[in-house]
């Protein structure tokens, strides 16, 4: 097996069953599904594995609001379920954890009319949030669950505290999924081999380490992943997504891990083991430095002091910035070309990538290898469903 700490050289194997390009959470499970299934692979990262957007810091694996339920809900409803199950097989076979814990999430309510609107969303909640014998709730409270972790000033209408949402240390888990890979007899791992171009009729991607001659190629690259499809997508002046930049901290506090995520409008702020808290990000579609931490996070950071006072004093041990891939209408980017069938799509997922990674890139893999997806795929996820919107836009 070609270890992660050694690029591929053009002597060794260049011919595989399956090309898996990018080392983020995404192409760490399609490698880890491809060692499942016996796949004859290759995983290749440009940099080092997890370097990029799946490298960050917050780890919220947050639910969409139970109301309007579709099959997206769906989908992410039983992917968030499923994971907890998944990541404590990982780490029983790794001995290692990925600090997951189901720790809920607490929303106050300012206004009146939010209350209103969160009632009903608990009507929701109990209708869809149902898994065999479990049951999640989002309840609605006059006082937060805990005391002295959130400023009840904040809510003077109350707070949502559902009990779906969890959290999962992203760098851990990224390091449970290489360690599962360590031991595989199916696939190797490469780091520090960029992929230049692919001719999927060819079968060939032409990499700074040599040419790889593949079968099938699950492309996994984050927002890298636009410019490649795009190139294969004729006839199309709109790109399939963007890079958007995100800034996150993390803060050393005398706070419990066990503690409630608290989000928002678009604030998180997500407690970790260790007295470690994550907070964040940002959304920024225009910027001159896409690693470069600025004003905006320490916006952020004032407003998550006065949201969790203990945090006053809390020391910043690390500030993050990355881009995360954003697909052209939001949703994940999954599945083969339409007209080039040998390439998998498996990108886009924006915030929720973590809370589904494990299923789309189960689905990706099975696709590439022609076997029937355990998991229907909403439609609206599929990289044909992505490539007509941007149709309708040209």
């Amino acid at each position: 097996m070609e270890r992660a700490d050694n690029p591929l050289r053009p002597a060794g194997q260049s011919s595989f069953d399956l090309l898996i390009v990018g080392g983020g959470i995404m192409g760490l499970w399609a490698a880890v599904h491809a060692e499942r299934l016996g796949i004859q692979a290759l995983l290749v990262e440009a940099g080092h594995f997890g370097q990029g957007a799946s490298g960050g810091l917050l780890g919220a694996l947050m639910p969409h609001m139970p109301d309007k339920w579709s099959d997206k809900k769906q989908f992410q409803f039983d992917a968030l379920i499923s994971l907890e199950e998944d990541i404590a097989a990982l780490e029983v076979e790794t001995g290692l954890s990925a600090g997951y814990r189901r720790a809920g999430r607490l929303i106050p309510l300012p206004k009146p009319h939010l209350r209103q609107i969160a009632l009903g969303h608990s009507q929701d909640a109990e209708a869809h949030w149902r898994h065999e014998d479990r049951r999640f709730h989002w309840h609605v409270l006059d006082a937060a669950p805990v005391e002295g972790w959130i400023e009840p000033s904040a809510a003077e209408s109350g707070f949502v505290f559902d009990t779906l949402a969890a959290r999962v240390a992203p760098r851990a888990l990224l390091a449970v999924l290489r360690e599962f890979l360590t031991t595989a007899r199916h696939v190797r791992l490469a780091e520090g081999v960029a992929v230049e171009s692919i001719d999927p009729g060819q079968g060939l991607a032409r990499t700074n380490g040599g040419d790889i001659r593949f079968g099938r190629c699950v492309l996994a690259a984050g927002h890298r992943s636009f410019p490649i499809l795009d190139g294969l997508t004729e006839g199309r002046k709109s790109s399939l997504g963007q890079p958007v930049k995100g800034q996150a901290a993390m803060l050393k506090a005398d706070v419990d891990g066990a503690l409630p995520v608290i989000f928002r409008d678009g604030l998180y702020i997500v407690p970790h083991e260790g007295g470690l808290v994550a907070v964040g990000s940002t959304s920024e579609n225009r910027f001159d430095d896409p690693l470069s931490t600025d004003g905006q996070l320490d916006a952020l950071l004032v407003t998550a002091r006065a949201m969790a006072p203990v945090l006053a004093g809390a020391e910043v041990i690390e500030r993050w910035a990355g881009l995360r891939p954003k697909a052209v209408d939001r949703d994940p980017m999954v599945g083969a070309h339409p007209d080039h069938p040998a390439v998998i799509a498996l990108t886009g997922g924006f915030k929720v990538s973590f809370g589904l990674a494990h299923r789309l890139a189960e689905t990706a893999v099975r696709e590439a290898a022609d076997m029937p997806g355990r998991f229907k795929l909403p439609q609206t996820f599929t990289l044909a469903s992505h490539i007509s919107v941007i149709s309708h836009k040209t």
